[in-house]
């Protein structure tokens, strides 16, 4: 008996660990493919009237998964997490099935596309919500540091992967983008389907907290769509914060979340039980995962904005090869983590996660102060170095605190609780693209108009023209930087540059002009981000070093 129940930990570890890898991919695996995507549906991504299917298919994969997690962990609490799990699967190969087929073209083919990638979203989402429960559930607790390790070195690294491996399958066809997923998402839902078992304590017999369950999901769902259009421009501001769509979606969504609040401490069977955040150790735990998230969670983006938009052409690389080549160079940070995630998880069994996650978020706050100091040129060995101990930080932060929350649960509860913990790091993510993304087209609208109406006129544009093309939006030259599209080519229109001469024309599309006008605006935005970054990561570091020693729910079984 002892020999089955060893072999199933590893089958549990195993399992849940390709699919957390295989949806942390397809959250990235979009973002670096997209032109090949709308090309392959005849879409110019860049057109105005194509910002929403851009937006949607960037940003609903992740809206959907954060907003189901916690209710897909207490359902699953009540069901069954390894069949739902397993259900998850099953819908996250059939939606990959239908993306990779998808019939329609043009705004038909997209609106299919979004569809699609939503309902894949709901697959990650029992996926995401039941794997950290289903390797809790497997695993003795002196082994689920390291088996927390392994699990996230695969959810992280998914994360990066899928960068590398859309680019790549691009260059082939844009089906396969999609299609990739099909053959391990078959195996991992027949695989789950033959070997995954109930070995938890669930909650049968429960009633669904119907009211809380809609109004955490229709709260989160809306808070988030309107601090995602809140970044996009509206009529003649550069960002739309001033939408009266986005006020009121902020607004009511903040308005249901807090209502959600006191259903929950009202109702006789929750949703999720609010006093877990009684006990100091989940308390704390979840805390400094959230603000970790927000710290960290925007940093991949603002570093591909920046390979992608100031290093790479600089160092001589069109702005075609920049999605992919800046995945590679960021491989440094993924390595950091593969190295201390099992590492610190094995220990953390031992010694207890306080000591981990304080010293991981104190790396992290660290790295961000080291990023303030690089110009926008940069040598790359001391990024190399910086982004090491980025991924160090992580590695060390991540397993130990998700065993620690999950050892301070009752059985009963870890479906609901992975849920809560997923939602926080996503939700978590979600705020810090909103906020770094917001601080870098302030800066932006402060500083590029002025440097670019200068650099075009000194390149032969006419001066109207060149005023005009200063006053747009910096999203659009932003996103077409991030999707491999020459800015300038964008911004410019096609008449204006036939007019210029060769030399003009050479200068302005060539891979210097862009990235030196937009330089001291970025950076200078950037290292606000990072600034912001490293506070968060100090309080985190502070929330990490409160939640005490080794503690668990009294009367927790050890096994």
């Amino acid at each position: 008996m002892k020999s089955q129940s060893s072999r199933y930990k590893w089958i549990a570890l195993s399992n849940t660990s390709l699919g957390v890898f295989m949806a942390a991919l397809n959250a990235n695996i979009v973002m670096i493919s997209l032109p090949a995507i709308f090309r392959g549906i005849q879409i110019n991504p860049m057109a105005p009237e194509s910002t929403v299917y851009l937006l949607w298919l960037m940003m609903g994969y992740t809206v959907v998964t954060a907003t189901l997690l916690v209710s897909f962990g207490r359902i699953s609490d009540i069901f069954g997490r390894a069949r739902l799990y397993n259900l998850g699967f099953a819908i996250f190969t059939a939606a990959s099935i239908l993306l990779s087929l998808t019939p329609g073209q043009g705004n038909t083919g997209a609106v299919e596309l979004v569809i699609f990638r939503l309902i894949q979203g709901v697959g990650a989402g029992f996926l995401f919500s039941n794997s950290t429960a289903i390797i809790t559930d497997a695993f003795p607790r002196n082994q689920r540091g390291m088996a927390m390790g392994l699990n996230q070195i695969l959810a992280v690294g998914g994360t990066l992967v899928g960068l590398i491996v859309g680019g790549l399958l691009a260059d082939l066809h844009w089906r396969w983008i999609f299609l990739v997923s099909v053959p391990i998402g078959l195996v991992g839902t027949i695989w789950a389907y033959l070997k995954l078992r109930e070995v938890g304590t669930l909650t049968r017999h429960q009633k669904i907290d119907w009211m809380g369950n809609g109004t955490f999901a229709i709260g989160l769902t809306l808070l988030l769509l309107a601090l995602t259009y809140g970044i996009m421009p509206y009529g003649q501001a550069k960002m739309g914060w001033g939408n009266p769509m986005v006020m009121g979606g902020i607004l009511l969504g903040i308005a249901l979340l807090a209502y959600f609040i006191y259903i929950e401490l009202h109702t006789e069977i929750p949703m999720f039980h609010l006093e877990l955040f009684k006990v100091r150790a989940f308390t704390t735990g979840n805390l400094s995962l959230f603000l970790s998230s927000i710290a960290r969670g925007g940093l991949q983006f603002m570093l591909i904005i920046w390979l992608q938009g100031i290093w790479l052409p600089l160092h001589g690389y069109s702005f075609e090869e920049t999605p992919l080549w800046a995945g590679i160079y960021m491989l440094p940070m993924m390595l950091g983590f593969f190295l201390m995630g099992p590492i610190s998880g094995y220990l953390s069994d031992r010694l207890g996660a306080r000591g981990f996650a304080t010293v991981g978020m104190l790396l992290s706050a660290l790295s961000f102060v080291l990023l303030t100091m690089l110009p926008a040129n940069f040598n790359y060995l001391p990024f190399v170095i910086i982004l090491l101990i980025a991924g160090v930080g992580m590695g060390m932060f991540a397993a130990p605190n998700t065993t620690a929350i999950m050892n301070t649960v009752p059985p009963e509860h870890r479906g609901a609780a992975s849920g809560m913990r997923a939602t926080l790091q996503n939700t978590g993510t979600a705020l810090s693209m909103t906020l770094y993304f917001s601080i870098l087209i302030l800066g932006l609208t402060q500083h590029l108009p002025s440097a670019m109406y200068q650099g075009l006129v000194n390149a032969g544009v006419p001066a109207a023209t060149a005023q005009q093309v200063a006053n747009l939006p910096p999203t659009g030259a932003l996103f077409a930087a991030f999707l491999g599209y020459n800015p300038m080519a964008q911004l410019l229109p096609a008449s204006i540059l036939q007019q210029l001469s060769q030399p003009s024309q050479q200068l302005i599309l060539g891979k210097v002009f862009f990235p030196e006008l937009i330089a001291p605006a970025v950076m200078s935005s950037m290292r606000i981000a990072f600034y912001i970054s490293m506070i968060l990561s100090l309080i985190a570091a502070i929330a990490s070093f409160m939640r005490g020693k080794k503690s668990s729910i009294k009367g927790q079984e050890e096994s």
